[in-house]
């Protein structure tokens, strides 16, 4: 997979050249991504007053028991930087409230991060060989940039990886280990999202 986000002449976005099977890997893992965020809540109206509906909003109290959506949806406060003197029950009780009130429209976020990219993966049309040329304008950059993360942080905690044993797990894998396709794709997505971060 050597494909990378190069500058688009004259600015304003990003574009790569994906094969056939890198769309494929793309587009599947990104539709993994919907799955386990889950439909979510409709939209509220345009009319709607926004002050009613953040306070309306009722949104999960509880962190995700799912390792993966607890990394992409974690605690606002609390965790390995908490200092000594605070409060567990306090930090609990405002990470709580904060997660009632934002994770609603954190979930909404990624979901549409995550169908942007597909939306732009099923606009493509790989030519004779096998290639095609993905363009990114607009808002897309970003949506492809949060989407990215967001799979990368779902394959961590899949594989039980954290910042400070990255790569002495992920590059001493022998070929036969299970782990070793996702290991491939979450390097793969690195690369992408750190070329994408380049070219912006």
């Amino acid at each position: 997979m050597g494909g990378v986000f190069e500058p688009l002449k004259g600015g304003g976005g990003a574009a790569i050249a994906l094969e056939e099977i890198e769309i494929s890997i793309l587009r599947s893992l990104a539709v993994q991504l919907l799955e386990l965020i889950g439909p979510g809540d409709p939209e509220p109206a345009a009319d709607a007053d926004p002050l009613a509906v953040l306070f309306a909003s009722d949104g999960p109290t509880e962190p995700p028991s799912d390792p993966a959506l607890a990394r992409l949806f974690p605690d606002a406060y609390g965790g390995p930087d908490a200092g000594p003197k605070e409060d567990p029950e306090e930090l609990r009780a405002r990470s709580s409230e904060f997660r009632r009130f934002t994770e609603n429209d954190l979930r909404r976020r990624k979901r549409e991060d995550a169908l942007a990219v597909v939306r732009s993966l099923d606009r493509l049309t790989p030519g004779g060989d096998g290639a095609a040329v993905l363009e990114v304008t607009g808002e897309l950059p970003l949506r492809w940039l949060g989407a990215l993360n967001d799979l990368r942080l779902t394959i961590a905690a899949r594989l039980d990886i954290t910042e400070d044993d990255e790569s002495a797990v992920l590059f001493r894998l022998p070929d036969d280990d299970p782990r070793k396709p996702m290991v491939m794709a979450y390097l793969w997505l690195g690369g992408l999202q750190e070329t994408l971060i380049e070219t912006l």
